[in-house]
């Protein structure tokens, strides 16, 4: 397991040191582009990751349904083409309904959920789930999660924004710097590669020319802050380093991120209205994509195409636009290559 250094105590003194570490980041002024969006789905509670497996099925979660007072989110499958949306899955773990917040597809025909209530779930394609651990690989208990990515190499990597999972209480780390970020090996070992981050949410992992998995790329949403590791090996992280920054001085931070195939970060900035663009070097924005909405959650790839789903918390919805450039292809569109 890598040791992480804890940041600073004095974070504004950071900033500016970090930036010049990191490839000597552009200071430019974003530029902001519109672009045509169109409405999918409404009403789905919580709207959040949104993903297509190696079939082409497009699948989301709706974290923020409730029963009787409980939690009781959702794994929905969604029909494009007629715009409606079916219960795949119900998440519970010994009574308790979960709270999915984000999702990818295996290359054994299985999902992986990141669940803010349940930790890690395996789901198989008719729907069957198993919580994957209780506790990472030094027996420390799990934590909910919230967002998760494949790398080429199949190592799965995690953020992990809540406290301990249930039947703990339910506890966010928006004010107090308790998330982590876990990387889930092909052996299914969970190792926990560093904590003390106030909500971890998306997350991505920048490769090399030949297939490597190179940098992990994960969002602090509260500090609007996009911190990057160095992937030594799978379960190990080194060089701890902020990235990037989303700009403005309004409420919301990084949600969900993807890149695309000319490895330009794309991330959905959750209050700020806008999906803001970062060049393979991070640093400020290049642009800046207005949506139609302000609280912008996450957003994904259609395979092989520059089609992208944006998920949004106004009306709880879905929506999709045409980028410059195709998706970054993800692990699970390799599999049949």
């Amino acid at each position: 397991m890598s040791h992480i250094t804890q940041r600073p105590a004095s974070l504004c003194a950071f900033l500016p040191q970090c930036f010049r570490l990191e490839n000597n980041a552009r200071t430019s002024e974003a530029v902001n582009v519109e672009y045509n969006f169109t409405q999918v789905l409404d009403g789905i509670p919580g709207a959040e990751g949104p993903v297509f497996n190696n079939r082409s099925y497009f699948y989301m979660v709706a974290p923020e349904v409730e029963k009787n007072g409980k939690y009781a989110g959702q794994v929905l499958k969604v029909d494009l083409e007629k715009k409606q949306t079916s219960v795949f899955l119900e998440p519970s773990v010994n009574g308790y309904g979960g709270i999915p917040a984000g999702m990818q597809f295996g290359k054994d025909g299985t999902f992986r959920v990141s669940d803010m209530r349940l930790g890690i779930l395996k789901v198989t394609p008719d729907g069957n789930m198993t919580q994957v651990c209780r506790q990472d690989s030094e027996g420390r208990p799990m934590q909910g999660c919230n967002d998760c990515i494949f790398d080429y190499q199949g190592s799965l990597w995690v953020t992990a924004p809540a406290e301990e999972i249930a039947p703990a209480p339910f506890t966010k780390s928006k004010e107090e710097p308790f998330g982590s970020v876990y990387c889930m090996l092909t052996s299914g070992q969970v190792v926990r590669v560093d904590t003390g981050i106030r909500f971890p949410n998306g997350i991505a992992v920048l490769h090399t020319d030949d297939g490597r998995p190179k940098k992990l790329i994960v969002a602090e949403t509260p500090t609007k802050l996009l911190w990057s590791y160095d992937i030594v090996e799978p379960g190990k992280v080194a060089n701890k380093t902020i990235w990037g920054r989303l700009s403005g001085d309004h409420e919301g931070g990084a949600d969900g991120l993807d890149f695309d195939a000319d490895n330009n970060l794309l991330a959905a900035h959750r209050g700020g209205g806008f999906i803001e663009v970062f060049s393979s070097q991070g640093g400020q924005p290049q642009k800046r994509i207005k949506c139609p909405f302000m609280r912008t959650s996450n957003l994904h790839f259609k395979p092989k195409s520059n089609t992208v789903y944006v998920t949004e918390h106004d009306n709880h919805g879905l929506w999709e636009f045409k980028w410059e450039n195709q998706g970054k292809p993800q692990k699970c569109e390799m599999l049949f290559d």
